[in-house]
């Protein structure tokens, strides 16, 4: 195996743009650096800064259609396709309320400031420490969002320092009747530098507080900020908050204050130093749990992003990105999940409302969570679900009329309710959405052996759902779901909203099952209703069908794979367990073609691959983004080829299909090397979790692999090769070294 893959990136430029900052976050506070000494910009960004929409009103409510839905279900099930274009309230599309950035930290050099060597530059980010860092001759800045104590730190060293401070909320897109207010107090520890935003129409606003202390030089009041002259260092601390009416801006300066606990001084850690300590115990932890290296080339992996971008079938590329997504991932998850552009942006005018898009781009960006050791994006996730929960409830009794929880499928934060939605997305008529978001909290206590109680009452509620909602039979007596819906397509000779959608039946099956292992008090009835919903059908392609419904046609051509949801994130359809309904699937992976190249739909493509054993497949969906030029020099990633709209899907899915790729678990099965793409013949992933209680090192080669087990609990399970299956019995506590042959 070579040496260590690096675990960070470096330009040796400013950046130019925002979207090739990069980027510090604690799931929080992000922070989007351009590293130019003359003017050093930090975008700040917090998770709950959302625009307000002008109106509060029934719009922001799901609608209320329970009364008509026997009479759609009346006419879908004679054979009307079009009933659901009219099963609405008559509102207009409406979308959630639109994530966007709080201001910059702008830290200047006045025209007239000593100036230094121009060459020589260079800037970072270290995923293991989340430090940003740019360098000039004498000129150091550096950046982290602390997750212990959640703050934005940075703090810029040189000779001389002359700079003027400032927090300025002129971004692009920026709202022209923003109410901007701006402060400036002198403390006896630096200047308090305030933003105070207010949203049009409203009371609503946010804060920002930036506490600037300096070491040497002196500190004077230039409104709206503050000028420094001859420091040696200046530290500033930054904090938003979201509020209603008016934010204490001297008590955030004294809770700032409060972290600078250690003074300078011989011997004693600095501010920055003490800061920066107790941040590391948190994050370093979480990112190093997991590595990847694909023996790269030295000299690929010196390069810096951008050159190495150039590369597409670089291992050092793949290395790095796999590095970057883990990072990012970690970095954008705490009070939320990533929302579609992860913690990010440095644009009001955010494509899809930067929201978290629940019908597949949260999913996927999560993937990797319980896997790849970050039981933190797993926690956020729950946090989101758990707060969510109520306005689930309200979205079953509105549009369904009955008990239980129906997730949305966009959601801004801050209302879970399903309003987004129109003739081309029906998507209040989705009802998979609890289960895919519940299925990462099952897979996470699976794999720490320990069940949270607050997902055992989600399923339940789940399960009430369908005992109200799967009401109607076909002819044979089998449950129908209808209305139905696949997200984001529809039937080549019907309309959307459609009957036994494939994720439908699965979504149900799933939930009725899961639930029921959750509660054996009503699992007897919760195993039956599961038994009476229609299996997957066949269609004449010998693919299995978007639609179970007889009569109901493919549209192949979809950057959605919602009709395999049974064979990834699912274990519903295997090639182990059910091999012809696997056949099926992969023939269907077979014909689905890329729409107009989502990210999400090439990396989804290939989870389904991963898990259907097909490696080719998997290579050739993960060289259709690594080729198509998704990514910034930050290396987070685009929606499109080009670097076409900054999201957050492709750097976060990526390390889910790498794994994917190379480990898959069960509670009761273990696959080692199902999918490995043939262009990366050695390796070594290590630290990853499986779901029946063991952390995994796995190593591989031409010449063989070897995998090093380490259980915390005892348990049998089959494991699978390409040799095929045997079983294996752990002993908690026991390391069970394996060695295969590779094919």
């Amino acid at each position: 195996m070579s040496a260590t893959p690096v675990h960070g990136t470096w330009e040796p430029d400013p950046a130019a743009r925002w979207e090739d900052g990069f980027l510090s976050g604690n799931g929080h506070h992000g922070a989007l650096v351009f590293g130019d000494p003359d003017d050093d910009r930090t975008v700040v960004t917090h998770h709950t800064l959302v625009r307000p929409h002008a109106e509060r009103g029934e719009h922001r409510l799901p609608p209320r259609l329970a009364d008509g839905l026997p009479g759609l279900r009346d006419r879908l099930l004679s054979g009307d396709l079009t009933a659901a274009e009219d099963f609405t309230d008559g509102r207009p599309l409406t979308w959630v309320q639109p994530f966007h950035p709080a201001f910059q930290v702008r830290l200047r050099r006045p025209d007239d400031a000593p100036g230094d060597d121009r060459t020589r530059y260079r800037r970072t980010v270290d995923f293991a420490t989340g430090v940003t860092e740019a360098t000039r001759a004498g000129w150091t800045s550096r950046v982290f969002v602390s997750r212990a104590d959640d703050v934005v730190v940075q703090h810029v060293t040189a000779p001389g320092l002359t700079l003027d401070v400032s927090l300025d909320h002129r971004l692009p897109g920026a709202p022209t009747a923003l109410g901007v207010g701006h402060g400036a107090v002198l403390t006896p520890e630096g200047a308090l530098l305030s933003l105070r935003a207010r949203y049009p129409d409203g009371d609503r606003a946010y804060t920002g507080v930036t506490l600037v202390v300096v070491t040497g030089g002196t500190t004077t009041l230039a409104p709206p900020g503050a000028r420094v002259e001859g420091a040696r260092s200046v530290l500033l601390l930054t904090r938003v908050r979201r509020h209603t009416g008016e934010a204490d801006v001297l008590a955030e300066g004294r809770a700032l204050r409060g972290l600078l606990d250690e003074p300078h001084g011989e011997g004693r850690r600095s501010p920055y130093d003490g800061l920066l300590a107790r941040h590391l115990s948190h994050h370093r932890t979480a990112y190093e749990r997991v590595t990847l290296d694909l023996a790269a080339d030295p000299a690929e992996r010196a390069l810096p992003g951008s050159a190495l971008l150039t590369r597409p079938h670089s291992a050092a590329l793949l290395e790095r990105l796999f590095a970057a997504g883990r990072y990012h991932l970690l970095s954008a998850s705490g009070l939320f999940p990533p929302r579609l552009t992860g913690l990010w942006t440095g644009d009001w005018d955010t494509a899809w409302s930067g929201a978290f898009t629940n019908d597949a781009n949260l999913n996927l960006q999560t993937a990797s969570a319980a896997a790849a050791a970050l039981p933190e994006v797993t926690e956020a996730l729950a946090s989101l679900v758990h707060r969510q929960l109520p306005d689930w409830r309200d979205n079953a009794r509105a549009v369904f009329g009955t008990r239980g929880a129906v997730a949305p499928a966009h959601t801004d934060g801050e209302s879970g309710h399903a309003y987004h939605f129109s003739r081309e997305y029906p998507l209040h008529l989705w009802t998979a959405g609890a289960d895919w978001l519940l299925k990462p909290l099952v897979d996470h206590d699976e794999t720490r052996g320990e069940r949270d109680p607050r997902t055992a009452a989600a399923l339940a509620e789940v399960a009430l759902f369908y005992e109200d909602f799967l009401t109607r039979t076909d002819t044979g007596g089998r449950l129908v779901v209808v209305p139905s819906y696949s997200p984001e397509n529809r039937p080549a000779n019907a309309s959307w909203g459609a009957i036994n959608a494939a994720m439908d039946l699965s979504a149900a099956r799933h939930a009725l099952l899961t639930a029921a292992d959750h509660h054996p008090e009503h699992a007897d009835r919760w195993r039956a209703l599961a038994d009476r919903l229609p299996p997957h059908r066949i269609n004449a392609d010998g693919a299995l069908a978007e639609w179970a419904w007889p009569g109901l046609e493919d549209s192949y051509d979809h950057r959605h794979l919602s009709h395999l949801y049974g064979v990834w994130p699912l274990e519903e359809i295997t090639p182990y367990d059910t091999p012809d309904l696997a056949a099926a699937a992969h023939r269907a992976l077979e014909l689905r073609g890329a729409e107009n190249d989502s990210a999400h739909g090439h990396l989804h493509h290939a989870l389904i691959a991963a898990r259907l054993r097909d490696g080719e497949r998997v290579a050739h969906a993960l060289a259709q983004v690594l080729e198509g030029d998704f990514f910034h020099a930050s290396l987070m990633s685009a929606h499109y080829p080009h670097r076409h709209v900054y999201n957050a899907d492709a750097a976060h899915t990526l390390p889910a299909v790498l794994i994917e790729a190379l480990v898959q678990s069960t509670p009761d099965r273990l696959v080692l090397l199902p999918a490995p793409p043939p262009a990366y013949p050695s390796g070594a992933l290590r630290g990853v979790r499986t779901r029946f209680g063991a952390a995994l090192d796995l190593t591989w080669s031409p010449d063989g692999a070897t995998a090093v087990l380490r259980p915390d609990r005892t348990h049998r399970i089959d494991l699978w090769t390409s040799a095929g299956a045997e079983p294996l019995d752990l002993v908690a506590g026991e390391d069970r070294v394996l060695t295969l042959k590779t094919r």
